[in-house]
């Protein structure tokens, strides 16, 4: 089950990255700036945070606490790229510490403490916290995304009224054993 869950959550994080790259691509560097309110976020807060929270949570992660010392999370609540192509280094920045992290990880590692804030989590609780914090910032990402666009957003799963046509396709197949994302 270790090998499993390690290769399925990597899978899941490539996964909810690539709903992120989808929405950040079909949006202009002012729309990524947008937002409904001021009490509210923009897509690239959203980014911004979410960039600081990888850098922190996976920069030597096995062996520092994961809230560093020099991560200054209240700034990440204010808009300071001045492009998309530095908003997306940063994303790709943040994403690559991640995976540089979790891919060398072994089943025997799933069960080290490690810290966040100074409170204990086992590796699989720590991934799975992390998991689900970026899960709930990419459908934020996402949701401001089919905000903007409208009509005009191309779908990132399947679209309103395709769904039986997408299970015919689906069940026309013989039965398998793979992750719901090889196909993606």
């Amino acid at each position: 089950m270790e090998s499993s869950y390690l290769s399925s959550t990597i899978k899941q994080f490539e996964y909810y990255k690539s709903l992120g790259d989808k929405t950040i691509n079909q949006l202009s560097f002012k729309e990524l700036q947008w937002h409904p309110n001021e009490a509210s976020n923009t897509v690239s807060v959203v980014i911004k945070h979410m960039v600081g929270n990888m850098l922190s949570r996976w920069t030597n992660f096995l062996n520092e606490d994961g809230e560093k010392t020099w991560r200054a999370r209240d700034a990440e609540f204010q808009e300071t790229y001045s492009s998309k192509e530095e908003l997306l280094a940063a994303w790709e920045n943040g994403w690559l510490c991640l995976f540089t992290a979790v891919k060398p990880l072994k089943p025997e590692d799933l069960e080290r403490i490690i810290y966040i804030r100074n409170q204990g989590h086992t590796v699989t609780e720590a991934i799975n916290r992390q998991l689900a914090h970026y899960c709930y910032h990419v459908g934020q990402m996402v949701f401001l995304g089919k905000l903007l666009k409208g009509n005009n957003w191309q779908s990132l799963s399947i679209p309103k009224g395709k769904s039986a046509t997408y299970n015919q396709e689906k069940f026309s197949k013989e039965k398998e054993r793979k992750h719901f994302t090889d196909d993606l």
